[in-house]
């Protein structure tokens, strides 16, 4: 059964006002993303200085980390106003937490395991902790964050572990701290005498969410354009070649933007607004993001390997970089396009096609021209779905 509704002795003063108007994002959460912008230029700096199927899958783990931590975050700030002191100072401290974490991933498979996993723990169980204080027992939240709580808490076991352990037996433990955390909200986070939570219950805003992601990718592609440009800046020789490497990385970024914001992120809030179970929706948000912004965060090593080294050979970590890149990035949008229109576009499935043949090529070419057929690739899907959006807007008419 659905909670029955809280008294106003039940709500605390710094729950967001429901008054059917949309919530706006604040600069206080503005504020608090600055802290993954430098964790996005981590994670693309730790992949790059470490080109290796190892890399990649420790680089994977601590974007899922990094994600989790400003997903969960997101999720509070949809429920609580920022504005109101409580949850500004839990930003300010998440936000504390978050910094000394992005600090730690150069070193977090190595010796600074212990600040990381530590900085993730506080950020996680802290902020839950501090909800649970803040919310009467009886209000309808409570019990959900109770249970969040609880799962914070069985993930900081393998968190910490793995932080002791070394190797395989770190990979192992932290990905199984991402999976408790990642996965329970799939099943409601049910625990043994806590029951679980119905998404159904889950009230948030769609407009907010649906904001709160979009920034987020215009984030990350902020930062691979200060990538691209960083490194054509430092190139020694700015020759032909360099040149053309540097306009074609600005047209994948461009590319990417178009892809996402021309055709569909201005229609996610509206679903998650007019749907049966906005908590579900949302949470499926959250999770073809991390596939979308995960694919921009490689794109921007792409683009860096690329006008460096325009003639680079494409040895199988390259392979990875320039394939994997837009496989992600494509995949993500026809997930998110999937939850928002009903289908997935056969225009990502061919262009996943056309960017997963182009591996077969590899050996026979070099890094620039793997560049530049990649972003043909999504400027084409793009193209495609820009037409058939104004096609249908003029057929409606």
């Amino acid at each position: 059964m659905r909670a029955p509704p809280p008294s106003d002795t039940d709500t605390p003063a710094a729950l967001r006002r429901r008054d059917g108007g949309e919530a706006k994002v604040t600069f206080e959460e503005l504020f608090f993303d600055l802290v993954y912008v430098f964790a996005v230029t981590q994670l693309s700096h730790y992949l790059l200085g470490h080109l290796t199927p190892l890399g990649a899958l420790q680089t994977l783990l601590l974007w899922f980390a990094v994600w989790l931590g400003w997903q969960y975050t997101c999720w509070v700030t949809n429920w609580f106003d920022p504005k109101a002191a409580p949850i500004r100072l839990l930003l300010f401290g998440v936000m504390l937490a978050g910094l000394v974490m992005s600090a730690a991933i150069p070193g977090a498979f190595a010796e600074r395991a212990p600040v990381f996993a530590a900085a993730f723990v506080v950020m996680q169980v802290g902020r839950s902790l501090f909800i649970c204080i803040l919310l009467h027992k009886r209000h309808a939240l409570a019990a959900n964050f109770r249970r969040i709580l609880g799962w914070n808490c069985i993930a900081a076991v393998f968190w910490i572990a793995g932080a002791m352990a070394s190797g395989p037996g770190r990979i192992a433990c932290w990905a199984m701290a991402i999976a408790c955390e990642y996965v329970s909200p799939m099943f409601g986070f049910r625990l043994p005498g806590l029951g679980r939570s119905r998404t159904a219950d889950w009230t948030i805003e769609g407009g907010h969410l649906a904001e709160r992601c979009q920034l987020f990718v215009i984030m990350a592609l902020g930062e691979s354009i200060l990538l691209t440009g960083d490194t054509f800046a430092k190139t020694q020789t700015l020759g032909s070649l360099s040149t053309v490497a540097f306009l074609s990385a600005f047209a994948g970024s461009l590319a990417m933007w178009w892809l996402y914001f021309d055709t569909s992120s201005e229609h996610g809030s509206h679903v998650i607004a007019h749907s049966d179970d906005p908590g579900r929706i949302g949470a499926y948000f959250h999770y073809v993001h991390v596939l979308i912004v995960g694919g921009i965060i490689v794109t921007a090593v792409g683009n860096e390997l690329v006008i460096a080294h325009p003639h680079g050979h494409m040895d199988l970590p390259t392979v990875i970089v320039m394939i994997g890149a837009p496989l992600a990035y494509l995949l993500g949008n026809g997930l998110y396009k999937r939850i928002v229109y009903g289908a997935f576009p056969a225009s990502h499935a061919v262009g996943m096609g056309a960017a997963a043949a182009l591996a077969a090529g590899a050996p026979m070419l070099d890094l620039l021209t793997m560049n530049i057929l990649t972003t043909a690739v999504i400027l084409a899907v793009a193209a495609w779905d820009t037409y058939r959006s104004r096609v249908g807007v003029v057929a409606r008419a």
